[in-house]
């Protein structure tokens, strides 16, 4: 076979997701590909940790919002519509011998640090089990993207939840929500069954019906920390400031070791409830966790507190950051134009200032 078609085949991996004690991880983990610190989820781990799949062919795979970090909402941070642009996704084509320079895989399990596998120079016929990628714990947390319900669920709820599962792979999307609906049924307190559940309904287009399933996941666990940043993120794109904040705030308790986009949303509402103090904490620590600006806005969130609080020369840096890392921005003549306005402002009051001086 010729070496240009050898470089553009698919790859393979395989390998397995252990805890730093030898054990797989309680409940199904994501495999994520980070290519130049872009994320992208390609399958969950089996009970066993164990994963295999194409690079690439992540057909089914629902990004999380707590996972993610391509959120927006709207032209005048938290005052317009958005969400975030991930679903359940088409057929994606496989990634080649070309595009792996830059790239890694790695496990996301917030409060834990994946141990990551380089891609780089990996050929078509290497032997596709990269081995085994360990998780370690960083600190102390009480809250997880695993729920202690799960081990516990009788074997009726877990064999629907499995079937639903495969239902979401195969696309067959009524027929996984009666799944998931018959292992609730069965073991109300199956955390992880009643937020997959929610997910479907909110992809589905059912918010309200998707909100009542988060809010049972939580009922059946407190500490399992995915619906609280589903609800905030439901929160905030109704412009519910409140209840976006509150979600928020629970789950930095539970962990603190969440997406940057989580940090992102918190601070969109608490700039919006005039708590900007805790509005520039949280945007501060969204730009720290999203070391690559994948989501350039949290950049003019952070311009937009500090104008507020009269910070002009901190607002008019992060606006000019805006507008060079983000050129083609749908908002960008308007921040162009905030940009301009506080440049005048601080040469006002720099010639005021050298005029009080002589």
């Amino acid at each position: 076979m010729p070496d240009d078609m050898m470089m553009n085949r698919p790859i393979m991996l395989s390998g397995k997701v252990m805890m730093e004690d030898g054990t797989p991880p309680p409940e199904s983990v994501l495999i994520e590909r980070v290519c130049n610190g872009i994320a992208r989820g390609e399958q969950h781990t089996d009970s066993k940790g164990r994963f295999s799949f194409q690079l690439g062919q992540n057909s089914a795979i629902l990004q999380d919002a707590s996972t993610g970090s391509d959120t927006g909402f709207g032209r005048d941070i938290g005052t317009g519509p958005g969400g975030p642009r991930g679903g359940f996704g088409g057929m994606n084509r496989g990634i080649s011998e070309r595009e792996l320079a830059g790239c890694e895989i790695r496990a996301n399990l917030p409060g834990y640090q994946s141990s990551v596998v380089q891609l780089a120079g990996r050929r078509v016929l290497d032997n596709p089990d990269v081995g085994t990628i360990l998780l370690r714990r960083l600190a102390k947390v009480d809250g997880f993207t695993y729920s202690a319900t799960t081990g516990m669920a009788p074997k009726d709820a877990k064999k629907a939840f499995d079937k639903a599962l495969k239902a979401v792979k195969k696309k067959k999307l009524d027929e996984a929500e009666t799944e998931y609906r018959k292992a609730v049924e069965v073991y109300p307190k199956f955390a992880v069954a009643w937020y997959e559940l929610g997910r479907l309904q909110e992809f589905k287009k059912n918010v309200e019906e998707a909100r009542k399933s988060y809010d049972m996941a939580i009922q059946a666990d407190s500490k399992y920390i995915n619906p609280y940043a589903n609800l905030a993120r439901l929160a905030a794109m109704e412009k519910k400031w409140d209840e976006a904040a509150d979600h928020s705030a629970k789950l930095f308790k539970l962990n603190p070791y969440v997406a940057p986009d989580a940090y992102f949303i918190s601070g969109i509402a608490n700039l919006n409830l005039q708590k900007l103090d805790v509005a520039e904490e949280h945007a501060r620590e969204a730009m720290k966790r999203d070391e690559k600006l994948q989501n350039p806005r949290v950049v003019q969130l952070l311009g937009v507190i500090l104008a507020q609080k009269q910070d002009l020369p901190g607002a008019a840096e992060q606006f000019r950051t805006y507008v060079k890392i983000a050129p083609n921005a749908p908002d960008i003549e308007t921040v162009k134009q905030q940009l301009a306005q506080l440049e005048k402002q601080l040469g006002t009051r720099e010639g005021a200032q050298s005029q009080t001086a002589q």
